[in-house]
């Protein structure tokens, strides 16, 4: 698998315009694209609005530059009347121009989160990808940052290369025909080709476009640093930033501070590295720029000294060449950004393929026959799932369970639980055999950690439902019978709830969310274990009580009140066995 945040030279990061036509690819078939082609089409037409708009107002040098000569009063209040009024008009295309550049940013970081998040939560998808090393750290990062950034460089740069090209077009015909008649002698040579200043600024901005590149490259690999280190400085800001109270019971904040220390001086490293670069590069754009200024004089200097051409048309050729100038200067001008834009484009688009090839991970592996039957048992037969250490097993090879049924799966440590418990709900499909069961809206499983969603505690319990699928009197009765019936109060209340409750009472919200939606199935990682001795009594009562028609099956140690079970079974691991290791995973 491609690590995102190699530096350039690795094949598929080479593969610049493979990723660029993957990107075009997935917006063009999103919801945005008519909206975006829309925009673009009114841009054009602005742009070229803006275009012809400059040519006259290059054309007034020359009328507006000679009154001046002739200390014409009239002519020169005249002139001053046509600036106004090209002045004007100018203010309200670029007006124009900069709310269609912002619109056009939001659709296409619109349709560009919309594909990328389709992607990722496809089934497994993402499980899978927060296993697969480096890349799948940090999804957020490419989801939001990089998706945003990715967003404003493509849409400032792709705007500004059709400006550069549509006034070049423009502004090369009126250079080319101001030339006539101009030349320059060296040593005795006569140098006056037709277009004798376009060639010119050929020359100077193709010199200039080849030295900014050179010096500007190492900027790529920097920028793509930068962006994966500034993403484990972040990861680590929210990682201190959730542990807070055990950081503080521990006494650990000289430790945690030595840890951000280090991601953050990994970050200011290669922003030492990126600033010697880009100072590198400024003495290039920035000594192209200041020489523009007199570059156009001098080319034509020869021609009006030797009095074939008026001041105002001197000025009126020097404003044409810089227009000329202006476009093809356009890379010149944002070899920075190229370079950001194509770092940002590597990060995004080998995001988006990573969570593609999550679909490929052990294609090629047996796989485990998992179906969604219509009934309500679950049926194992010859499960035999391959694991990185070998083959987890069950004491009973064929099983068939029926709603009702407290089953406990038990076995020591390193037996395989948490593959049993992830082969039951499809994270781990490698090895063989078959699982029937219900379908996922008949089947709930708790993991070990339960995951509170952040919303109203009403929301919360009607996960992954919309929130008010339950009565609030229902939803009442699954938090009594749990013993947290003082909350009952709250369900309307917006928290991160996982910062306001106590272990204990998350794993009891996991159990009210099932108590409440009645599943036939609830299957348990070990989640009974975490309960406190009360509460533990209380649910397993609910479950032997008003729940007896749900099938539990809890994977994990023993413990429960005598007569809860109604079948046990074990996990065994046979290193000898199939075994089976995802790419990318340790």
């Amino acid at each position: 698998m491609t690590d995102p945040d190699a530096p350039p030279g690795a094949t598929a990061e080479e593969d610049l315009f493979g990723q660029a036509r993957m990107m075009v690819r997935a917006f063009w078939a999103s919801r945005q694209r008519n909206r975006l082609l829309g925009l673009a089409g009114a841009l054009i037409g602005v742009i070229l609005a803006t275009a012809w708009m400059q040519i006259r107002l290059n054309a007034w040098n020359q009328p507006f530059y000679d009154a001046l000569t002739r200390k014409d009063w009239a002519g020169f209040v005249r002139q001053l009347g046509v600036f106004g009024t090209l002045a004007g008009a100018l203010l309200v295309l670029n007006v124009g121009q900069t709310w269609l550049n912002q619109t056009a940013r939001l659709v296409l970081r619109r349709g560009l989160v919309d594909d990328l998040l389709g992607q990722w939560l496809q089934p497994l998808r993402a499980f899978r990808l927060a296993n697969a090393g480096q890349i799948g750290q940090n999804p957020d990062q490419r989801l939001a940052a990089d998706a945003q950034h990715l967003s404003d460089l493509t849409t400032d740069l792709g705007i500004g290369l059709l400006q550069s090209t549509l006034l070049l077009a423009s502004f090369v015909g009126v250079l080319w025909e101001l030339s006539a008649g101009m030349f320059l002698k060296i040593s005795g040579y006569t140098f006056d080709p037709p277009g004798y200043m376009v060639w010119w600024a050929l020359l100077y901005a193709g010199a200039a476009s080849l030295i900014s590149w050179h010096v500007g490259r190492p900027l790529i690999r920097l920028n793509a640093d930068r962006y994966a280190r500034e993403a484990d400085l972040r990861y680590e800001l929210v990682r201190v930033s959730d542990g807070v109270e055990a950081i503080a019971m521990y006494g650990g904040e000289p430790a945690e501070r030595n840890r951000l220390d280090v991601a953050l001086g990994a970050v200011m490293a290669v922003l030492h590295r990126i600033v010697g670069a880009t100072t590198r590069l400024t003495w290039v754009t920035a000594g192209y720029g200041w020489f523009t200024l007199v570059a156009p004089i001098l080319v034509a200097a020869p021609s009006y000294f030797s009095g074939k051409m008026t001041f105002g048309q001197l000025m009126m050729a020097v404003g044409a060449f810089n227009q000329v100038q202006q476009s093809l200067r356009w890379f010149v001008d944002n070899v920075s950004s190229i370079a950001d834009w194509q770092a940002t484009l590597v990060r995004v688009a080998n995001f988006r393929t990573a969570v593609q090839e999550m679909d490929r991970i052990g294609a090629a592996a047996s796989r485990i026959d998992l179906v969604e039957a219509g009934g309500a048992d679950i049926r194992l037969t010859g499960l035999c799932i391959a694991g990185p250490a070998g083959a987890v097993t069950l004491s009973a090879p064929d099983l068939t369970l029926t709603p009702g049924e407290r089953v406990l799966v038990s076995g020591g440590p390193g037996s395989g639980k948490t593959l049993f418990f992830r082969a039951l709900t499809g994270l781990w499909p490698w090895g063989h055999g078959r699982i029937e069961r219900p379908g996922r809206d008949r089947i709930m499983f708790l993991p070990t950690r339960a995951y509170l969603p952040t919303g109203t505690l009403r929301a919360l319990l009607c996960y992954p439902q919309a929130e008010g699928s339950f009565p609030d009197t229902e939803v009442a009765a699954a938090l009594e019978a749990v013993g947290l019936g003082r909350m009952a109060a709250d369900l309307g209340k917006f928290h991160r709830w996982e910062r306001h409750l106590t272990e204990n009472e998350k794993h009891c919200l996991a159990f009210a969310r099932a108590i409440l939606q009645r599943p036939d199935w609830v299957v348990i990682d070990d989640a009974l274990t975490f309960l406190d001795p009360t509460s533990r009594k209380r649910i397993e009562t609910v479950f032997q009580t008003q729940a007896k028609d749900m099938g539990i099956i809890n994977i994990g140690h023993d413990g429960a009140m005598p007569g809860f079970y109604t079948r046990e079974v074990t996990l065994t691991t046979d290193p000898a066995g199939p075994c089976f290791t995802p790419s990318g995973q340790g």
